[in-house]
């Protein structure tokens, strides 16, 4: 019978999860405090596995996962956090926790966690160094980013292509870069290139170089992305957009690892780690036949799915302050960002993601006294009016939806109203609308 230590300072909630486990057979050892977890660690006492939340108290539970693995390097160590980040995602990584559990979650999950540590157990260990991690503007502590967080972890020091799916705006290119900083690479460049803005015609010479006479203009050898960033990473952001032809070349160096500029009699060795990108459907494309199925297969060895900002509407506060306290720095304002703001921009449907939420911060910084629902609100109408196409009399209506929505704060009751139309009716519609 396996016997493991919880560490847990919310009474109810280290109850439950004491009688959950204890009702499938594990003898569980529960403390509230840092300290007395490290005591019994430190006593003697064999725990194959410990669970623990992060904050707990002066101390946290990378504490325990330090203690943990130190007395035991193959003891498996699952945390808990209502309050996840990359750094502490990372950073239990890198110290060799076996899981990371974003709260609230199922009783199920965490003990399916349990289970296969034991699996684990039996079959391997392992053990890894901790060390300080890197800032970053990937803000967020949902289930879904926390995953998200862990994928990172994992994938980073490998050499794994990787793709990165999401909508414009969700921050594909903050993802690629917590990779490359966290990869064994980091110390050698970082090369991002948006595949959507280069010509076709052009795309292979920008990317593999092209040597002199190669073509009218060349009157000199062009050293390409690839071979610029040679020991490093590229970043092919839009993958989708490139054609057939050079859909062939990438898969010839993904192989290979050779690239021939244009115009050269012989290939170049490169060793650069290949990140992807995309805000299209690639599986669909290859069905298509418009994306070549054996790159999509050579591509596909690790996909990350970033989802849109609506649904993690609970990480919306942390952008909208982290963004908020950039911005007031930045341009040497004091701007608050009230409650009511912060609400605001919480109902909203944000269908740029965290870009256009961003950039409607560091406009409100830069231009309001203070961000409040009024504010916001005006902000949201006056951006829809710009950025919101409206081509057909469906639309004309979702657009003043949408615009009464932000400018009630989303009370749908006052919407109705303020729309003539009968609550139900509005309800009906914003389905429709998928809000």
């Amino acid at each position: 019978m396996l016997k493991l230590l919880l560490v847990e300072d919310d009474p109810a909630l280290q109850f439950t999860i004491q009688t959950a486990l204890e009702a499938k057979g594990y003898l569980v050892d529960a403390v509230s405090t840092t300290g007395d977890a490290l005591d019994r660690l430190n006593s003697g006492e064999a725990y194959p596995v410990v669970v623990s939340d992060i904050y707990v108290d002066e101390r946290t539970g990378l504490d325990v996962l330090e203690a943990a693995r130190l007395r035991d390097p193959l003891c498996a160590v699952i945390l808990m956090t209502g309050r996840g980040t990359i750094e502490t995602v990372m950073a239990a990584t890198r110290g060799g926790a076996f899981d990371y559990i974003a709260k609230p979650f199922d009783l199920d999950v965490m003990i399916d966690a349990i289970e296969r540590a034991e699996a684990a157990r039996r079959d391997e260990g392992g053990e890894a160094a901790s060390e300080d991690m890197p800032e970053t503007e990937m803000i967020g502590n949902t289930a879904a980013m926390v995953e998200i967080y862990k994928m990172i972890a994992r994938v980073a020091p490998t050499d794994a292509t990787v793709i990165i799916e999401g909508e414009t705006g969700t921050g594909k290119e903050v993802v690629a870069r917590m990779i490359w900083r966290n990869s064994l690479r980091a110390a050698q460049p970082f090369a991002a290139v948006d595949c959507g803005s280069i010509a076709p015609s052009l795309l292979e010479s920008d990317l593999f170089g092209a040597v002199r006479g190669a073509y009218t203009g060349a009157d000199r050898d062009r050293t390409g992305v690839f071979e610029a960033a040679n020991r490093g990473t590229v970043f092919l952001d839009e993958i989708g957009d490139i054609d057939g032809n050079f859909q062939l070349a990438l898969l010839r160096f993904l192989e290979n690892h050779e690239i021939r500029p244009v115009g050269a009699a012989r290939p170049k060795d490169v060793d650069v780690r290949v990140l992807v990108a995309t805000n299209r459907d690639l599986q669909r494309q290859v069905e298509e036949k418009k994306f070549r199925e054996d790159l999509w297969y050579r591509l596909n060895t690790v996909r990350i799915s970033i989802p849109p900002l609506r649904e993690r509407r609970a990480d919306v506060p942390l952008l909208a302050r982290f963004f908020a306290n950039k911005y007031n720095a930045r341009y040497q304002r004091e701007v608050k960002l009230m409650d009511s703001g912060v609400q605001a921009l919480k109902d909203y449907t944000w269908p740029g993601n965290v870009r256009q939420l961003q950039h409607l911060v560091e406009r409100l910084v830069i231009l309001a006294e203070r961000i409040d629902g009024e504010t916001v609100a005006s902000a949201l109408i006056s951006m829809d009016s710009r950025e919101r196409p409206v081509e057909t009399l469906a639309d004309a209506e979702e657009e003043q939806i949408r615009r009464v929505i932000a400018a009630t704060g989303g009370n749908k009751s006052k919407a109705a109203q303020v729309l003539g139309i009968e609550r139900k009716t509005l309800y009906r519609k914003l389905e429709r609308m998928k809000l």
